[in-house]
């Protein structure tokens, strides 16, 4: 597998998912009493519906049109949002987080959380099928830099319809310009803001609760994807080191010296690596027939984790997503490696 097609993969995967979420809420403007008491929720108490997205109370009606800068240098002019199609999971959870889950029309293949589970899907094997899209005929398309092919982002683009690029998550201070890039686009920038604020109060909770350790574990990243016989380990810029190092651990992958996003798992990247445990997407673990297959990699029986067994399993569509349920994918990582905090 090409580094492009796993990056693009990654990005949209997530979505991801990835990712997590059962945040305290800071509110502003009208809302702020609404807001107050969603901020009481605990994380176990949202999280019991892990798959459902919690919307916020009270969302703004989009005050449109407006402008907004594109990542890829373009200025986009919204006048509409009855019809939105975000083309990955990440966008998606955005969208509908805000309140505006009645305006999509569409999902991307990553968008797995319960809500959208009815939307027809736009995209096959994590490609954009223009046609797809045109057909619903949306007056929005959110994407990522990574979204393609470029031909039918460009038949999109060329039938008249606004499409906003947004950069691809890669850590946790990614989550907020995210967040507002898409509610500026919709004409909701203030509740943008308590979505962000929102979210990045339910991380900080997460992560104050982590247990305190002398030595932080060692944890690695691998995709797997036993149909198509890929076996990945995450390096740098592989998207998950954030995540690993807000959950009291170390990116075994990046701190072992892999340069690359992803390098095929060898017994030599594995030795070097160490891990403590081994961190993957649920699907992969299943491609490979659950633990027992995991193991059976050439170098992951040898590692610490592969002695131990220890593996932190997260659903594909939220891992890597870096987006309003970050909190719950932090979550389900501290809890899978700590266990009650022993």
């Amino acid at each position: 597998m090409k580094d492009g097609t796993v990056r693009r993969r990654r990005t949209r995967m997530a979505g991801a998912l990835l990712s997590a979420l059962a945040l305290l809420t800071a509110a502003t403007g009208c809302g702020g009493a609404a807001e107050s008491a969603e901020s009481t929720k605990s994380t176990k108490e949202t999280a019991a519906s892990a798959n459902r997205l919690e919307p916020l109370a009270d969302p703004e009606k989009p005050q449109l049109p407006v402008t907004v800068g594109s990542s890829d240098g373009k200025k986009v002019t919204v006048r509409a949002a009855d019809r939105i199609v975000p083309l990955s999971g990440s966008l998606s959870e955005i969208v509908f987080t805000l309140g505006l889950g009645d305006r999509v029309v569409a999902r991307d293949i990553t968008a797995t959380f319960d809500q959208a589970e009815k939307l027809p899907v736009v995209t096959r094997n994590h490609d954009v099928s223009a046609e797809s899209v045109l057909s619903l005929r949306p007056d929005l398309v959110l994407a990522e830099t990574t979204t393609g092919p470029d031909e039918a982002m460009e038949q999109i683009r060329d039938a008249g319809i606004p499409v906003l690029v947004v950069d691809p998550a890669q850590g946790l201070e990614d989550v907020g310009p995210r967040i507002q890039a898409v509610a500026d686009a919709l004409g909701v920038p203030a509740d943008g803001k308590r979505l962000t604020q929102r979210s990045e109060d339910r991380i900080a909770a997460v992560r104050k609760e982590i247990p305190a350790r002398e030595e932080h574990p060692r944890v690695a990243f691998l995709y797997l994807r036993g149909s198509a016989s890929v076996y990945l380990i995450g390096g740098k810029g592989s998207g998950a080191t954030s995540l690993l190092e807000a959950a009291g651990t170390v990116d075994a992958g990046a701190e072992s010296g892999l340069e690359k996003d992803f390098t095929a798992i060898t017994t030599e990247a594995l030795a070097q690596a160490a891990p403590d445990a081994i961190l993957v997407m649920t699907k992969g673990l299943e491609s490979v027939g659950g633990i027992d297959g995991l193991v059976k990699i050439p170098g992951v029986a040898q590692t610490p984790a592969g002695m131990e067994r220890r593996v932190v399993s997260i659903e594909d569509g939220v891992l890597l997503n870096y987006g309003p349920r970050t909190d719950q994918v932090l979550t389900s990582i501290v809890k899978q490696l700590y266990g009650d905090g022993s």
